[in-house]
């Protein structure tokens, strides 16, 4: 059954064997985690983003497509707006060894989000998979070239809903009213997006590998840290607005390729793309432990996949904030 149904059937629950050991950084090595699909037990219907059920007599197919919006991630970000109402967020490098975030909206549509910035030619990988639109700043023309070519709709300023925040300095005062931006995004198509991950059970994440704090380093200039804590993993250095932080449940670290763009921005720093296909390590950490595997996306707009070498991998459902570490640059480091 496709998961483009409005019923989504959640019937894989991990089996996970041979992760013990010792807090440290991803130089350690365990043996695979084993799973198993259970009987499949039908559920109520899911939301592509987060696998959580639908509550009430609330629609998995919503009549507007995923809506990813571009936020900037420095300090001068601070306060961030509308995360703590994402379902998903995906993390990547841009240029000067910084990060931007993908901020994915689906179940619910918040209203004022931002600072909003640029796309860059890494975000083709991350959003097509759900064939999502972006609100953004805009982008070097070569990008947008290359957005086009990939056939992603975008919205950016001057579109319904954006505004310029006069209490901040530009370019880092750009918001806009998602609520308004959304009703540019065709509403003709009710269909619900395939899941974004392989959604699973977490009753075996107990036998993981203890790991309650997270560093992952995306530069010498950039580490994201995580503490478990209370059952949700706290972004130690975000810049969100006090009581609107992303509730992570689960931090998954997807270790990949980044390239030079072929370009620079205005500041003359060379601009990176990640390669969000092929194949690389994968670390899920969920309730205060880690469990390893692998990841593939077959092209751009594929599905990403995660395994072990017994089999497939899943994401207890929640939700989820995607760390894109360089392989080559960055690191990934845990502690119990």
């Amino acid at each position: 059954m496709s998961t483009r149904t409005a019923v989504a059937l959640l019937a894989t629950s991990l089996v996970l064997a041979g992760c013990g050991g010792g807090g440290g950084g991803d130089d350690e090595s365990d043996g695979p985690e084993a799973q198993n699909v259970a009987a499949g037990a039908e559920l109520a219907s899911t939301w592509p983003l987060t696998g959580l059920p639908v509550e009430g007599s609330a629609e998995a197919a919503q009549k507007h497509p995923v809506m990813v919006l571009k936020m900037d991630n420095t300090y001068a970000s601070a306060p961030q707006q509308g995360l703590g109402e994402a379902d998903m967020v995906v993390e990547e490098l841009v240029e000067g060894g910084m990060t931007r975030l993908a901020a994915f909206y689906y179940s619910q549509i918040p209203g004022n989000v931002g600072p909003v910035r640029s796309m860059r030619a890494s975000d083709i990988g991350i959003v097509s998979p759900v064939h999502a639109d972006v609100v953004t700043s805009g982008a070097a023309q070569v990008t947008l070239n290359r957005i086009g070519d990939a056939g992603i709709d975008y919205f950016t300023e001057g579109d319904k809903g954006f505004y310029r925040d006069s209490s901040r300095s530009a370019p880092y005062n750009l918001f806009t009213d998602m609520s308004q931006t959304v009703t540019l995004a065709k509403q003709d198509d009710a269909e619900r997006p395939d899941d974004y991950l392989p959604w699973g059970e977490e009753k075996d994440f107990a036998q993981g590998q203890p790991a309650r704090t997270i560093a992952a380093s995306f530069s010498g200039g950039h580490t994201t840290n995580w503490t478990f804590r209370a059952g949700t993993y706290v972004n130690e250095n975000t810049y969100a607005a006090q009581g609107d932080e992303f509730p992570a449940t689960t931090v998954l670290v997807l270790r990949v390729k980044v390239d030079d763009a072929g370009y620079t921005d205005p500041a003359g720093n060379p601009v990176p793309e990640t390669k969000f296909t092929g194949q690389g390590q994968a670390m899920i950490f969920h309730d205060g432990r880690l469990v390893r595997g692998q990841w593939s996306k077959a092209s751009l707009g594929a599905p990403l996949k995660l395994s072990t070498a017994a089999g497939e991998l899943t994401v207890p459902a929640g939700h989820t904030w995607i760390e894109l570490v360089p392989q080559t640059g960055g690191s990934v480091r845990f502690t119990k």
